[in-house]
């Protein structure tokens, strides 16, 4: 597979950004594993571009809100998209407690 296979059309990064906040180490190893596969493979376009890729991926929150910002390689900008976590504020405190009831578990 040459270089321009590898690239055209991927995210080759994702960076998640201070504003997401630290967790415990079960929490931290599980988002590497997951940014890791998520880059390993992967096809992805944004809508109304070319394609051409490679895409790098940044997440951030403010205000109650998840921000997706993803640039070309070199950092130009080709989209951001700004989703209110307000209706999800139950789910994810129930994912949260369903993984602290599994961490616990496998460490007993």
């Amino acid at each position: 597979m040459s270089d321009y296979d590898r690239t055209h059309g991927r995210l080759i990064d994702v960076e998640l950004d201070e504003s997401i906040g630290r967790s415990t180490p079960d929490v931290e190893h599980e988002r590497a594993v997951a940014i890791f596969d998520l880059i390993e493979e992967n096809r992805f376009q944004p809508v109304n571009d070319d394609g051409a890729g490679p895409y790098r991926l940044k997440l951030s929150l403010a205000e109650s809100r998840l921000v997706f910002a993803v640039t070309r390689e070199d950092g130009t900008a080709v989209v951001t998209h700004i989703l209110s976590l307000t209706p999800l504020r139950r789910i994810v405190k129930d994912y949260y407690m369903i993984c602290e009831s599994y961490y616990d578990a496998i460490r007993t």
